[in-house]
Order: C-alpha cells, then sequence, then structure tokens
C-alpha cells in the first residue's frame, strides 16, 4: 500500500539549486516517486512512497526547506508516480500576475463550516480549476469559469465578474494553492468579502462526512490515479485531461 501525500508552502526560498539536488537524494534514498516544484516564493508538491518512508521523506524535507510541512494524504495499492522530478520555476502555481499574498488573511474557511457558506444564495461560488477538472466532479452551483490554465483566470473575472454586484465570493480548488494566489487577487481587484475553502477539496472530502457533504462527483488528481472519490480512494472517471495541458494543483 502506497501513501500519496500533497503538499504546499508559500515561504520565501533560496539557493534553489542546491535544494533541488538534495531533495532528489532523499527522495532516492527513500524510494519516494512524484513532483516537487520549487520557486522562490515556495514549495508545492505530490509524492508517494510506503508509510515509512514517507515518514522519513518529510522529515528530511522539513530540514531542506526550514519550515514544517502541513499535507493531505490517501493511499493506493499502486504506486501512481514513476519517477522522480524536481523543478525550478519562477511561481509555483502559474497565475503570470503580481499578488500580495498578505492580502488573503482572514480569507480561509475551515472545512466544517463551508456547507453553511456556499449554502447562502448571495454567495457567488467560484470553482478556480480548468475545465478538464471541473468535468469530473464540483460543488453544487459552483460557477465554472471554463479555463484551460489557472492564468486565465484574471481575464474571466474582469469579463464576468463585478465588486459592486458580487459582494461575496466563496472560491476553492483542489488542494487549496491555486486559492491562496487568487484570494489576495480578487482582494487586490476590490472584491471585499472573498472567502477561500481552507485545504482544498481533498481537505473537505477527507474531514466532512459523506452524508453531509456537497460535493458532487469525483475530484480530478494529478497523478495516475486521475480521480478520488468521496473516500479519497481511486475513482472511475476518464481522464478529461488528455486533450488539454495539465496545470498546476
Amino acid at each position: 500500500m502506497y501513501q500519496i501525500i500533497t503538499f504546499y508552502k508559500f515561504t520565501p526560498l533560496s539557493d534553489l539549486a542546491n535544494r533541488r539536488e538534495r531533495l532528489r537524494a532523499v527522495m532516492r534514498e527513500n524510494s519516494i516517486k512524484g513532483t516537487i516544484i520549487l520557486a522562490e516564493e515556495g514549495f508545492n508538491s505530490t509524492v508517494c512512497g510506503t508509510v515509512k518512508n514517507i515518514k522519513q521523506f518529510l522529515l528530511a524535507a522539513e530540514t531542506i526547506f526550514g519550515c514544517g510541512i502541513e499535507y493531505k494524504s490517501s493511499k493506493h495499492s499502486d504506486a501512481p508516480f514513476r519517477r522522480i522530478d524536481v523543478k525550478i520555476k519562477r511561481e509555483i502555481v502559474t497565475l503570470k500576475q503580481p499578488v500580495d499574498l498578505s492580502l488573503g488573511e482572514g480569507t480561509y474557511v475551515e472545512p466544517e463550516d463551508w456547507n453553511t457558506v456556499i449554502s447562502d444564495p448571495e454567495t457567488f461560488l467560484l470553482d478556480t480549476r480548468n475545465e478538464y477538472e471541473v468535468m469530473n466532479g464540483s460543488f453544487a452551483r459552483a460557477e465554472n469559469p471554463r479555463t484551460k490554465k489557472f492564468s486565465e483566470l484574471p481575464r474571466y473575472v474582469s469579463e464576468h465578474l463585478d465588486p459592486t454586484k458580487h459582494k461575496t465570493i466563496a472560491m476553492f480548488c483542489t488542494g487549496g494553492i491555486r486559492c491562496e494566489k487568487f484570494a489576495p487577487y480578487l482582494r487586490s481587484n476590490g472584491f471585499e468579502n472573498v472567502l477561500q475553502l481552507k485545504g482544498g477539496i481533498l481537505r473537505y472530502l477527507e474531514v466532512v462526512d459523506p452524508s453531509e457533504s456537497l460535493w458532487n462527483g469525483e475530484c480530478f488528481v494529478f497523478d495516475d490515479r486521475v480521480t478520488v472519490n468521496e473516500k479519497l480512494e481511486k475513482g472511475s472517471q476518464p481522464d478529461f485531461s488528455v486533450t488539454e495541458p495539465r496545470d498546476s494543483r
């Protein structure tokens, strides 16, 4: 049985090439497979390994990053990754827009409180994921911006949303990282009451009882499982991304 963990953190990082080589070595030593993205703004990753090896990897990775790692976890009988991939990029999630992340303070909604927020008819619910992800599942009443990549979302906002009309916007994504950038982006563009699902869909499925869940369908994930169901087990839906480039989590 393999443990799959997803984690990210916006934190200033330097000496990226050195960190990349150290992470590759730690992954090899612990038989960890998957992808880690490094940038000066932080790190973003999904990897897999045995439970014992994941534990050892996390201890070493926290030392390399110089901070704690909060992760989301699921399990599968087969390894959903086949190789070690540590990349250096300009952004850990590509928006191509300057963002003051401090503007995201106070926008987080715990998974346990999410149902109350999105059940309010005055709340505009925005799915910040791409079209091929939304096709596998979403929350009821969520707006699908029909984007092919995350960097298209600002154009959708400029064309369809208005701070004077959309007073409260609640947003969500797979693991939380896209909302970490987009909530402060919206605030910087005049939207005052902006909310984001803390930990994303994966944390919601982990925490909220299926009998109370407002999630419909399955959740697209960025590995060979393609999707996970409400129990965070491998889903059964097809990969709609086969004709589209896979974007960041």
